[in-house]
């Protein structure tokens, strides 16, 4: 791929603070698809004092493409960054910097030249890092609903509250998946089956008990392949589906999404009251008795992890999606972690 010569001198001038007069580059695909790439570009930079610097750069080439019930959601990183949303960060929790950014003249792709950060993540997180994340995320989340900077106000390309709720209903309305599992032929175990014929029944008033939490500037992609640790500060990536979400999403994501199965009830127990503990340094939350994750957990991934049970040819792979909807049904009937 081609990169223009004042841009990567612009952005590596950027990322060291000093003027950079010439860089030659390779790059190489972290990861991507149909609608977007990222790439890590690496290279040595020259100063205008003939000092080199090695480099490494994060390029993100983002397209236009809509999802389902979130339209403006392409562009969302774009709009984010040059927000003033940055400055609600800590220091040990934060997206990567990002040191230039161009959307082109039709406005149907951008560029974001970001921060590489070298850590730890994906399954490779330990539990302890888990909690971290958790306990983190619930400090931030508290000092901005506490304090409702007036930034808040004016990020005008978010994703709806209702996003949850309306991906749910969605996956339900779908006949494949909501008759399979009352169908003859479903192979699921019937307690997993009942399980999230219970939540489907009983839907119209978890609902009206999610939406008494609080509601909170969500990630909305909050699992570990999102999350790099180094340093003992936390990195967050993908930030194109955040928006208003309530208290406790992004721990049923942290907990349930591509999942550590082996110690998914543990993380469970361990992470929900790291969250609420880190929120609480900015919120009471005595008057939160149910923090209904699990019940997000569900939501959010009953039927979509029956889909891939259905449409993954692959048999190890169908196993861990089974095996997933097993710890689920195992958490319900393990001690509720104490949310205060």
């Amino acid at each position: 791929m081609d990169i223009k010569f004042e841009t990567l001198t612009y952005v590596l001038s950027e990322r060291f603070k000093r003027e950079i007069i010439s860089a030659d580059y390779q790059t190489m695909p972290l990861k991507g698809g149909t609608v977007g790439n990222v790439y890590l570009v690496t290279g040595v930079a020259e100063t205008v004092d003939g000092e080199e610097l090695p480099y490494r750069i994060v390029l993100k080439i983002q397209k236009k493409w809509e999802r389902y019930g979130d339209p403006g959601s392409w562009r969302r990183e774009y709009d984010l960054y040059a927000s003033d949303l940055e400055t609600t960060f800590p220091d040990a929790f934060r997206w990567p910097t990002c040191y230039y950014a161009e959307m082109n003249a039709e406005g149907s792709e951008f560029q974001l030249w970001l921060d590489y950060i070298d850590g730890v993540s994906g399954l490779d997180l330990t539990g302890d890092m888990y909690e971290q994340a958790a306990l983190d995320l619930g400090r931030y989340q508290g000092k901005l609903y506490a304090e409702q900077p007036a930034v808040l106000q004016s990020l005008t390309n978010l994703s709806h509250a209702d996003f949850m709720k309306n991906t749910y209903l969605h996956y339900r309305a779908w006949p494949v998946v909501y008759n399979y599992i009352r169908s003859e032929d479903c192979e699921l175990p019937q307690h997993v089956r009942q399980m999230l014929i219970d939540i489907d029944e009983h839907a119209d008033e978890i609902i009206a008990r999610i939406e008494k939490l609080p509601l909170v500037l969500c990630h909305r992609d909050f699992w570990v392949a999102n999350l790099i640790f180094a340093d003992g500060k936390i990195t967050l990536i993908d930030w194109d589906t955040s928006g208003w979400g309530y208290l406790g999403e992004d721990i049923a994501s942290l907990i349930a999404d591509e999942a550590d199965i082996d110690h998914m009830v543990e993380y469970y127990q361990r992470c929900v009251p790291a969250y609420y503990k880190g929120f609480a340094e900015y919120v009471d939350v005595a008057s939160i008795v149910d923090d209904c994750v699990y019940e997000m957990i569900l939501f959010l991934f009953g039927y979509r992890l029956v889909d891939w049970v259905l449409h993954t040819e692959d048999e190890n792979e169908k196993m861990k999606h089974v095996e997933t909807l097993q710890k689920i049904y195992e958490m319900k009937a393990a001690s509720p972690p104490a949310i205060v």
